[in-house]
């Protein structure tokens, strides 16, 4: 087996890695702590985190690539998770939890006429006994689920000194178990059935839109990373020096500004895809190629989403610049880079951190509205956007093939509903004007 790093499994790696580093700090540090705890004692943001927490261990789980010896296919970790899914081999389309094909075909030459064919993975013959097996195998997930978190809640209260029974512990550990319950079910369910159906060409759409959620991720945390140097770094600058450095910085971010953003866009996107095309010759395999183009996808954004942030960062170093003690170091003969970024970036990180959290969720919707518009990744490249273009003309058949654009709605509906939740209550936290008893 040999492994295969692609450059957004590096990327992803190293920004949970940071993430991990930064725990540690906030760990050691009395007055972040406290605002954390602060931010998790909310039942409802605690909730939200466990359901982002979920998404980015799924995005992760698909950032481990790898290929067996002899043979040129590329597995990730999720991929073999999911491998039932991954070798559906139906004809077209079948509807949820369904055991036959959603359109009618003809059968022994056409002597019975049309008739909905069975599935290849089901062995089911009628209605009653499909739906039988679904509540049997729902019944007996429940028993596990329920035998699982009996256990689970025995071992917290046992090692930490977590209350279970308290108010705010009660959405948390519904949620967790919701969660149990999903992974456990889905498993179960996987070998017998297409759990959200199949598309047109009998792609499994739960493996899809599962699939997706490293797209997502890829997105909005890449592009949060990418985006955040020339925004702190130009916004420090512009407060501290003012005079014609602010000058100059604020003509550059004017002038992106003055573009309209999914023209800029899409003109970069279209560039990048001629070039890529005349050179496809310099690129291994169809995997790295789309890989490569999500990446630089991502640079495109950051390149056009940094500036509102840099806008607030310069708005709050003017007014940190004239406080006592950047005066102070600057009587002392302090150098400016220490200035900068020893006593004046870490007064700005408050706004840092609201706009990781707030700009996170925009940026996974602006990545379905490009693959809608047609200039977002790569065909091969899973993502939500991808699966809501290519829905658009289901929408109009008769009857209509509702379940591909549902099942993408909904995993980016939760996504980005839990991104939001969580981001309100640190904003919240965070924010010196903000309510932080609320």
């Amino acid at each position: 087996m040999t492994f295969i790093w692609l450059w957004t499994d590096f990327l992803l790696w190293l920004l949970f890695a940071l993430t991990i580093f930064a725990v540690v700090k906030i760990r050691g540090n009395d007055l972040l702590h406290q605002k954390w705890q602060k931010i998790f004692a909310q039942p409802l943001a605690l909730s939200a985190f466990i359901v982002f927490t979920f998404y980015i261990v799924i995005g992760l789980s698909d950032s481990i690539h790898f290929r067996f010896d002899k043979d040129t296919t590329t597995y990730s970790v999720l991929d073999r998770v999911l491998l039932p899914a991954l070798e559906a081999d139906e004809k077209t389309y079948s509807t949820p939890l369904n055991y036959e094909q959603f359109s009618k075909e003809y059968l022994d030459s056409g002597l019975r006429g049309r008739v909905h064919l069975n599935l290849v993975s089901s062995e089911i013959t009628n209605p009653s006994d499909n739906t039988k097996q679904i509540l049997t195998i729902t019944a007996n997930v429940l028993f596990y689920t329920v035998a699982i978190f009996v256990a689970f809640i025995l071992l917290l209260e046992q090692f930490t000194s977590i209350n279970t029974r308290s108010k705010n512990s009660r959405p948390a550990l519904v949620t967790i178990f919701v969660l149990v319950f999903f992974c456990i079910w889905t498993i179960l369910m996987m070998p017998n059935y297409h759990i959200l159906g199949t598309d047109k060409a009998g792609i499994d759409v739960f493996y899809k839109a599962v699939k997706s959620i490293r797209t997502g991720m890829i997105f909005g945390l890449l592009t949060t990373l990418l985006a955040l140097p020339p925004a702190i770094i130009l916004g420090l600058m512009a407060g501290y020096f003012k005079g014609k450095t602010d000058d100059v910085i604020q003509y550059i971010y004017t002038t992106i500004n003055a573009i309209p953003g999914i023209l800029l866009i899409a003109a970069l996107v279209l560039i990048l895809q001629v070039y890529m095309d005349e050179h496809a010759s310099d690129y291994a395999s169809s995997l790295e190629r789309s890989d490569l183009k999500l990446l630089l996808l991502c640079v495109i954004l950051a390149l056009t989403s940094w500036t509102g942030l840099c806008r607030l960062i310069r708005a709050e170093t003017l007014k940190l610049s004239e406080l006592e003690f950047v005066q102070a170091a600057k009587v002392f003969g302090v150098s400016n880079i220490k200035i900068l970024f020893n006593h004046l970036m870490p007064n700005v990180m408050h706004l840092v951190l609201i706009s990781i959290v707030l700009d996170f969720s925009g940026l996974v919707l602006i990545e379905a509205v490009l693959s809608y518009i047609g200039v977002g990744v790569d065909a091969t490249t899973m993502s939500w956007g991808n699966m809501i273009n290519a829905a658009r003309l289901e929408l109009s058949t008769d009857p209509v093939v509702w379940w591909p654009l549902a099942s993408s709605f909904i995993f980016m509906f939760i996504l980005v509903l839990s991104a939001n939740l969580f981001a309100d209550r640190v904003r919240q936290v965070f924010d010196p004007k903000g309510d932080t008893d609320e």
